[in-house]
């Protein structure tokens, strides 16, 4: 996971095969989890949006912090990205 250092101390988004889509900023990888620190962690079945929708109010809003620091298994996570390269479409 060392490819993930130039996003270090900035806001990703990592979408997970569950319903769950993590956003906050980067703190630290491993072979097995990525950390996450001031992160906002959403459930999108509790939710009438759906992830890309919530990801890209979250652009353009900012990020609703509700946890500070998680921890994320790598094997969980489809894609990865920077928050900033979200394409917000009007």
């Amino acid at each position: 996971m060392n490819d993930l250092t130039h996003m270090m101390g900035k806001e990703v988004v990592a979408d997970t095969r569950s319903p769950y889509v993590y956003l906050g900023t980067l703190e630290g990888c491993s072979d097995s989890f990525i950390t996450l620190r001031d992160v906002d962690v959403h459930d999108v079945s509790d939710s009438r949006s759906t992830k890309e929708i919530y990801i890209m109010n979250a652009r353009r809003l900012g990020i609703q912090r509700n946890r500070a620091r998680v921890m994320i298994k790598l094997t969980e996570v489809v894609s990865f990205s920077l928050l900033s390269d979200v394409l917000v479409f009007d």
